[in-house]
């Protein structure tokens, strides 16, 4: 049986119990429910304040709990309801474009796959849910990237790799390609990541307009594009299956 880590076993109680009452609790209440003495208990409070998991009341000195826990629980949600609200949407891309449909959000200065749907077809995929994909290439990457400023700081912050000769690197250029991404609505990447593959991207809005995904289509250059162009087809149904699960996340009309 694997070792459990005593310090974060009473971190999680200590969590546990603040989320539990309906007031704040002092240390003396949070050492003596848990068992705990109160240099310990001490302790694990200014950690879990320095991270931003815990508050501190200053005129009481009390403890609850802290604003970094509920974005870390709202993100939870949000990436879940955002894939609950695609499922029926990316469906129909696949269907109407032929090809394989990736739900992509921001995490760790890059893409993390949420969702997949296969290429309607008979050849052998696989399943890319949890992969991730970089920020300054690909076109959900771009997406995030035009629209989402946390996405924006972090990819002129990193290094831009080329993957191909097609790769856009220079920051100059790069913050080009956002401003057509904002202008037009949608991102390509053609050849820019992987030779012989591109992908149409379009983003997805949540009900405060807020960017939390990009949607997109993916596939061999000659069935993406036609005479050197993306295909106006593509580009198009990218576009209202974002706004679909836009639309569905309450964000309106765009």
């Amino acid at each position: 049986m694997a070792r459990t880590i005593q310090s974060l076993e009473r971190a999680a109680a200590m969590l546990r119990l603040l989320a539990g009452g309906e007031r704040r609790l002092g240390l003396s209440d949070i050492s003596s429910s848990l068992g705990l003495a109160k240099g310990t208990a001490h302790g694990i409070l200014r950690t879990l304040q320095q991270e931003g998991f815990v508050e501190q009341d200053a005129a009481s000195g009390r403890y609850q709990l802290g604003a970094e826990l509920l974005r870390l629980g709202n993100s939870y949600l949000d990436v879940h309801e955002l894939r609950a609200r695609a499922l029926v949407w990316t469906d129909d891309l696949a269907r109407s474009s032929g090809e394989a449909v990736y739900l992509g959000v921001l995490h760790q200065q890059g893409v993390l796959i949420v969702h997949h749907v296969f290429r309607p077809d008979d050849s052998r995929q696989v399943l890319e849910v949890g992969a991730m994909q970089p920020l300054h290439s690909t076109a959900l990457g771009k997406v995030l990237s035009a629209y989402d400023p946390v996405a924006h700081s972090e990819i002129v912050e990193a290094d831009r790799e080329a993957f191909t000769p097609r790769t856009v690197t220079g920051l100059g250029d790069f913050e080009g390609l956002l401003d057509l991404t904002r202008a037009r609505g949608w991102a390509a990447d053609v050849e820019e990541t992987w030779e012989g593959v591109a992908s149409v991207a379009a983003p997805i809005h949540d009900r405060r307009r807020m960017p939390v995904g990009a949607v997109g289509v993916t596939g061999a250059v000659e069935r993406v594009c036609q005479d050197g162009e993306l295909r106006p087809e593509i580009i198009a149904a990218v576009r209202d299956c974002a706004r679909a699960v836009s639309r569905d996340l309450g964000a309106g009309r765009f």
